[in-house]
């Protein structure tokens, strides 16, 4: 994202920052994060993942190992006022890597899912500001900042905003036997179907019964 990466930030930094002098002071700060350290994303990760093992068959990194790396960037960009001035405004801008373990929703087995996040932030001071900000530009979202701000809380929402609807392997290694067994269920539920609606073709329809029993039908005669 940047030349420099910035320097190492330590969690209690990056959970009272204060955003506005980060930005205005253009300060730069890079970092990595365990999964341990965001409650709400190691909630995604399958409590068996240490059995877990990746498509060359190599056991799977365990839950210590799932580390994202992150650097955070401040600037300021003119923009103009009410008062038909241009000042400078807030910016900051946030890229995470890393990786993280989820259950594919095909074969049921835990995989290593890729994360990216990029993003751009306009830094306000209100709620009302940033419901009031024109989102002109899909590229920059807005913030409301603080003198105590969270990062750490940030970069967990990036990364949950990223993760797949619908998570599952590109391919997968195998397929899960409780799956199997249910298409087998489908097949013999299909099969049963069939053998109904053929039983049902075979039973006499009531309603030519029916019209045999009038007068003048085919089956009836006047006597």
């Amino acid at each position: 994202m940047t030349r420099n990466p910035g320097k190492p930030a330590s969690p209690a930094d990056l959970r009272a920052l204060d955003i506005f002098e980060f930005a205005t002071s253009g300060r730069q700060a890079a970092g990595a994060l365990r999964i341990s350290q965001m409650p709400r994303m190691l909630a995604e990760v399958p409590s068996d993942v240490s059995d877990a093992s990746d498509a060359s068959g190599n056991p799977a990194a365990g839950e210590d190992d799932t580390v994202f790396t992150w650097q955070a960037e401040g600037s300021t960009q003119p923009e103009l006022q009410d008062d038909g001035v241009e000042a400078p405004q807030p910016y900051l801008r946030l890229a995470v890597h890393g990786s993280v373990w989820l259950r594919c929703q095909r074969c049921l087995s835990p995989y290593s899912q890729h994360l990216d996040v990029d993003a751009t932030y306009r830094i306000v001071a209100t709620e009302e500001e940033a419901d009031e900000y024109p989102l002109d530009d899909d590229e920059v979202e807005v913030i409301v900042g603080s003198r105590q701000f969270d990062l750490i809380d940030l970069i967990e929402e990036e990364l949950l905003l990223s993760l797949p609807l619908v998570p599952k392997h590109t391919v997968c290694p195998e397929v899960h036997e409780s799956l199997l067994s249910g298409s087998a269920e489908g097949s013999a539920d299909d099969e049963s179907e069939e053998n109904s609606a053929a039983d049902a073709a075979d039973k006499p329809n009531p309603f030519a019964v029916l019209e045999k029993l009038k007068p003048g039908g085919s089956g009836g005669g006047k006597h």
